[in-house]
């Protein structure tokens, strides 16, 4: 009977720490997380004080301004509210990813996973060997979940510019789209990147013009989120720009090289330049080619800089 017991009790052991391992394949990940945001308690909790401070017609004296719990950032409410027509409202979850620093956002990125699902792509923002990780991703059925706070700086965009900002990453906000790059993004998809987008570009003032794609800050190495992502959509809801119906003609002295790098493109690769701007603006005819529509398209987006 004494031995049925022991043995009993080591099954039980075994069966918890399974069933604990089952229900949280990201505790590890969380660990880290948690252990990490310890490290840049202070210099986050100066941030989101000054950002109180000048929200405020009434600036209240330092000392009432609470500090920042890492531990409330380790977990954040996103409070998305879903358009009218999505009646159900929008699932949010948070996991953890373990790759960040800190980094102050002014842009917004969208890229696609690029991957077959989105347990995939979870399990790439959570090991430590992919140096990679994105602040949402959102699901084809219109799921968000955020894997790093806004405050802290993801690894997502690489390589890249806009402009005269060379680094991407301590300035954006990265939202990663579960799409493998063939197939169209799902409305509940959409319906829930105007949600997140509507709240993000409340939070930190970001400039409409500065919601762009990876394509545009790496053209001559990545097309995401590809010639199927109704960036017009977006536009057409205030975030991004997006060229007239009637296009004005371009002036016969204008330099498009010149334009297409006060928009923001790096024009080191000129036909990788001009193919990524029209994966953005001309998805129906994604090339380097240079022609009279090209030029026009260019121009529009220039003037409305």
């Amino acid at each position: 009977m004494k031995h049925f017991s022991t043995s009993f009790f080591y099954f039980l052991i075994i069966a918890i720490i399974m069933t604990s391992c089952s229900t949280n394949p990201y505790k590890a990940s969380e660990k880290s997380y948690k252990e990490q945001l310890h490290d840049y308690k202070k210099t986050i909790s100066n941030m989101e004080s000054a950002k109180l401070e000048t929200s405020s017609t009434t600036i209240l004296p330092t000392p009432e301004l609470a500090p920042i719990d890492p531990l409330i950032l380790y977990k954040d409410t996103l409070s998305i509210k879903a358009p009218i027509a999505l009646q159900n409202g929008i699932s949010t979850e948070w996991i953890s990813a373990v790759n960040f620093n800190l980094r102050k956002p002014n842009f917004i990125i969208i890229h696609h996973t690029a991957q077959d699902s989105l347990a995939q792509t979870l399990k790439t923002f959570t090991v430590a060997k992919t140096q990679v990780s994105s602040h949402y991703v959102i699901a084809d059925d219109g799921r968000v979940v955020q894997m790093v706070n806004d405050y802290l700086r993801a690894w997502h965009g690489g390589t890249a510019s806009w402009g005269k900002n060379t680094d991407i990453n301590s300035a954006s906000i990265g939202i990663e789209l579960d799409n493998n790059g063939i197939e169209p993004f799902s409305d509940k998809q959409i319906i829930s990147l105007l949600a997140l987008l509507t709240k993000l570009k409340k939070d930190y003032n970001i400039p409409t013009q500065n919601i762009i794609g990876h394509s545009d800050i790496a053209p001559s190495r990545k097309t995401d989120p590809s010639k199927l992502f109704p960036w017009k959509i977006l536009a057409l809801n205030g975030f991004g720009i997006w060229p007239d119906q009637v296009l004005e003609l371009a002036p016969a002295n204008f330099n498009v090289e010149q334009a297409l790098r006060i928009i923001g493109y790096n024009t080191k690769n000129l036909p990788s330049a001009i193919s990524a701007f029209k994966l953005h603006y001309i998805q129906t005819e994604v090339d380097s080619v240079l022609d009279e529509k090209t030029i026009n398209t260019i121009y529009n987006i220039y003037m409305k800089q």
